[in-house]
């Protein structure tokens, strides 16, 4: 197999998509662009420049200049990357070993290619049999290129147990465009018992996928760097999916101009607060305030609070004596299922007001099909956020059921519902009525406390009540929110143990410095 210098392999680290358009592909699309780019290039070119992304990645995972790294190869065209790869570490003078979970009479088209290759070079090969003994070895690196994207059955037996004893090694993984096991379009393990590779780092090929960022893939996947192989943008279809980064609400941060006033940011009323829940609707005004509303109320359903001595600014109401034709609503912050928070939820969606519901609000839609039906037939501007339990109550499933497939599922609420929804959890998903979707790559465990969620829908209703489009408003408020849990983490404090309310300072600190960045840039310009 000739070298290819036609096309220098770029690698792109996923953190630098923090702040551009990172689009994300299914299985199905990457097929077709695969296809595409197959027949405008020379037979074998794309599982060759896979092969040299790799291991000029692995050169430098590796640390040393004679590094002794283990090649553990499938029998599909994943295995051929991974030995075009540890081909290219041999000549570089590397000690890489392939132990093959395939008869090489088996292989077939560009995997029987790369194994001869490698053959070739001298290359040593090391049967199943010899697993248990390769993995006791010290390695520096190990290449995961088992099962890719088309890994469609559940693992089991010996390629099972090759999966559990990586996950065992002391020293740093790299997974071949996707950790094995992994399913690239819903980020969960394949198979009802499914097991998935430990990485630490993946180098993903042709374009990203939504498995690598939702789901439980954020603790299998480790650092992301895309390697689109060369393939010509052209060849690319527009993406249904993307990743959540600022350039995707940026156009909506402006700067404060000198001639406002508390009216030029808008209302936003928490309705919820029943009985020995005024915390919640607490935290949300809070967090609404600090991001820039410019009045908050919070209209308690059950016995409230005068006044929150907290936070003095806030304006408290019982619910029932608010008028929420004005402003922005945030409904079910410890709202609670009274009759009273029943009748108070069917007047907020009775109104042309934007709304944002969270927590016993959707709870109410699950169980009221009166209320369902209001929500659906609504105009104006809303977003939902439910977690997945609270979504498998809207879709009538089980949250198993939301969680194996969780854009399925975001993309199902968006279109029933008729607005935009936030599936919250790992790696949240922002759905689109009309199918788009984005997926948020920032936040952490941190975020796994009471009231986060409630910080969450008050950060949406101050964006809505800025006059943000609910869209922009919800990925603006699920990348502010994961944003600041990883700050707060960076700066020492958490994951374990962070309160919510934690989060609200550094959210605004966030919010200001975007708009900050974005003034200096147009004075640049």
């Amino acid at each position: 197999m000739p070298p290819d210098t036609a096309n220098a392999i770029p690698t792109t680290p996923m953190s630098q998509a923090d702040t551009r358009p990172q689009p994300l592909y299914t299985v199905t699309e990457l097929r077709a662009i695969e296809h595409a780019a197959m027949a405008a290039l020379p037979p074998h070119t794309l599982m060759q420049r896979a092969g040299k992304a790799a291991a000029e990645l692995a050169v430098e995972l590796a640390g040393t200049a004679s590094a002794r790294i283990l090649v553990v190869a499938g029998p599909g065209n994943n295995g051929g990357d991974a030995m075009l790869a540890a081909s290219q570490l041999c000549e570089a003078g590397h000690d890489a070993h392939v132990l093959l979970y395939a008869a090489p009479s088996a292989l077939r088209g560009d995997a029987a290619l790369a194994y001869r290759h490698a053959c070739e070079r001298s290359v040593p090969f090391h049967l199943p049999a010899t697993a248990a003994a390769l993995f006791d070895e010290a390695w520096n690196l190990v290449l995961d290129g088992l099962f890719g994207i088309g890994l469609a059955r559940s693992i089991d037996g010996e390629l099972r147990d090759a999966i559990l004893a990586i996950n065992q090694l002391a020293c740093p993984v790299l997974a071949l465009d996707i950790p094995s096991g992994l399913d690239a379009d819903t980020g969960m393990t394949v198979g009802a018992d499914g097991v998935a590779v430990h990485a630490s780092h993946t180098i993903t090929f042709i374009g990203d996928k939504p498995g690598l960022h939702t789901g439980v893939a954020r603790d299998h996947t480790g650092r992301i760097a895309l390697a689109d192989l060369g393939i010509s943008p052209a060849l690319f279809p527009q993406a249904q999916a993307r990743l959540n980064t600022i350039e995707s609400f940026a156009r909506q941060l402006r700067v404060r101009r000198h001639a406002s006033h508390k009216g030029s940011f808008g209302d936003v009323m928490i309705l919820g607060g029943a009985a020995g829940m005024t915390g919640a609707p607490i935290l949300g005004a809070r967090a609404a305030l600090h991001c820039g509303a410019g009045r908050v109320f919070i209209g308690f359903v059950g016995p409230g609070l005068s006044a929150d001595s907290g936070q003095p600014e806030l304006m408290c109401r019982d619910a029932a004596s608010l008028d929420l034709s004005h402003g922005v609503v945030v409904a079910g912050p410890g709202m609670g299922d009274s009759r009273a928070a029943q009748d108070l939820l069917a007047r907020a969606l009775s109104t042309a007001a934007p709304l944002l519901l969270d927590a016993d609000a959707l709870n109410l839609i699950a169980l009221e099909g009166g209320l369902a039906e209001r929500l659906a037939l609504r105009r104006a501007p809303g977003i939902l956020t439910p977690h997945p339990l609270e979504a498998a109550r809207l879709l009538g499933c089980a949250a198993a059921d939301v969680q194996a497939d969780r854009p399925a599922a975001a993309r199902k609420l968006a279109a029933r519902f008729n607005t935009v929804v936030v599936l919250k959890g790992s790696g949240t998903v922002i759905a689109h009525p009309d199918g788009t979707i984005a997926i948020n790559p920032n936040g952490n465990p941190a975020l796994a406390t009471a009231g986060s969620g409630d910080v969450l829908a008050g950060i949406g209703g101050a964006l809505l009540a800025q006059h943000w489009p609910a869209w922009e408003a919800a990925l603006g408020a699920v990348w502010l929110h994961g944003a600041a849990a990883d700050r707060v983490v960076a700066q020492g404090t958490g994951p374990i143990g962070l309160s919510a309310s934690e989060l609200i300072p550094v959210v605004r600190a966030l919010l200001n410095e975007l708009v900050n960045q974005l003034a200096g840039t147009k004075r640049d310009n």
